[in-house]
């Protein structure tokens, strides 16, 4: 199970985040990510090495670029940038790679962090890589060209039901279903309108495939997330961690982020979306 968290960890790192920066269009995020090698190679490196001194400092070096990242999320709220749905899921987004790097650095020093065991830790960097940044990331998204009810809820309940399965790890099993359910239901809408995306006529054929094939995975890994949190929440039979990394965490990696993104590169080269939020000021759009 390790190698292959290792590989699902080293995607997010070196080609997940850097390709969703490039989505967000925002000029202030540029220069982060012409860095951001920088900071993932090293990351990478540190997850192949034995836990110690090197690893920990590789790790560091990666967690430096995550908080580098993270604080954009302030200073463009206290702008009263990104204060809608979908600016909400991007500064979520923002954030979460820094909960990954944290764990990260803990793993790697071999300190049970919180009181969480290092196998814990090892798999929450995973978690927040994906259902944190490429999750929040593509909520917003799927928000912004699909602004009713439904963009909106999504956008909403994906980094709510990230921050509630974050609090379910200090609180308790049952805290943690209640997160996992609320980040199932805001995944599956993020499923269906990225579905219906796909049926769109006017996308072309790769595209379509690239939609319909992210939409159709998250209806599997969620539900094997939503079985492992009812199976730990109650003690009823559940599969288990090593099972999960190789669908679940797999599946959410290659189908579900990795296909999401690619698809949205393709349709922003098209220049059929639209990324940034209007800026208001006065009442007037700017």
């Amino acid at each position: 199970m390790s190698a292959l968290v290792n590989t699902i960890v080293m995607l997010g790192m070196l080609v997940v985040v850097p390709a969703g920066l490039r989505l967000t269009e925002r000029q202030e995020l540029d220069r982060i990510r012409r860095l951001w090698p920088l900071f993932a190679v090293p990351g990478a490196v540190a997850l192949w090495l034995p836990r110690g001194a090197t690893a920990t400092v590789l790790a560091c070096c990666y967690a430096l670029g995550t908080v580098l990242l993270a604080l954009h999320a302030p200073r463009r709220a206290v702008r009263g940038r990104d204060l809608d749905p979908a600016g909400i899921a991007l500064l979520t987004a923002l954030v979460t790679p820094a909960v990954a790097a944290t764990a990260l650095v803990a793993e790697r020093a071999g300190h049970e962090l919180l009181g969480f065991d290092l196998g814990i830790l090892a798999l929450t960097v995973p978690h927040f890589h994906f259902a944190g940044f490429a999750a929040a990331l593509i909520a917003g998204l799927v928000c912004r060209v699909s602004d009713g009810p439904a963009g909106r809820f999504a956008a909403l309940s994906v980094p709510l039901g990230t921050l509630l399965v974050l609090a379910g790890y200090f609180i308790g099993d049952w805290a943690e279903l209640v997160g996992a359910v609320v980040l199932t239901a805001g995944m599956w809408t993020v499923g269906l309108l990225t579905w219906r995306m796909g049926r769109t006529g006017s996308r072309d054929r790769t595209t379509r495939i690239l939609l319909l094939t992210s939409a159709a995975i998250l209806v599997a890994t969620m539900l094997l997330a939503l079985s492992w949190a009812l199976g730990e929440a109650t003690g009823l039979p559940h599969p288990t961690l090593t099972w999960m990394a190789a669908t679940h965490g797999l599946g959410n990696a290659l189908g579900f982020a990795l296909c999401s993104l690619l698809a949205w590169r393709r349709i922003r080269a098209q220049g059929t979306i639209r990324t940034e939020a209007p800026h208001r000021t006065g009442g007037r759009t700017a």
